[in-house]
């Protein structure tokens, strides 16, 4: 009985020790979560492309496409990265999702004779860490 007794003291340290090790610790340092994918628009129209804001920061942009315009266009944005939609008929919408970088852009519309539009990345946007995300 004696050495049942030392056997199930033994499993109870190590069970402890188990428990205490998987707890982890509360002062490791995670990366912060990254900055919210900014919300850009463009208009497609039939002299001009617009898009809105004019400048806004790096990291993830969804662009949303409307092509307000008589004729099918491609969205092309040109600069330090460059990306392009499918294409949107007249009167139709699309989203394109990139990683923009800090630099001077252009975003025109291929298949129109609109008129090109330019627009600013600036730096890095700040991480979303301490925001609130709603889905």
């Amino acid at each position: 009985m004696r050495r049942s007794g030392r056997a199930l003291l033994a499993l109870g340290v190590a069970l402890a020790a188990v428990a205490v090790a998987g707890c982890g610790r509360d002062d490791f340092e995670n990366e912060p979560r990254p900055p919210v994918a900014a919300e850009i628009s463009v208009k497609i129209g039939s002299d001009a492309v617009v898009v809105s804001p004019p400048e806004f920061g790096a990291g993830l942009a969804n662009f949303t496409v409307a092509n307000l315009g008589d004729s099918a266009a491609t969205l092309e944005i040109l600069g330090p990265s460059a990306a392009e939609s499918g294409e949107v008929s007249p009167g139709g919408t699309a989203t394109l999702k990139t990683e923009m970088v800090t630099g001077n852009y252009v975003a025109r519309a291929r298949g129109t004779s609109a008129e090109a539009f330019d627009f600013r990345v600036g730096a890095e946007r700040e991480s979303a860490q301490d925001d609130l995300l709603l889905p």
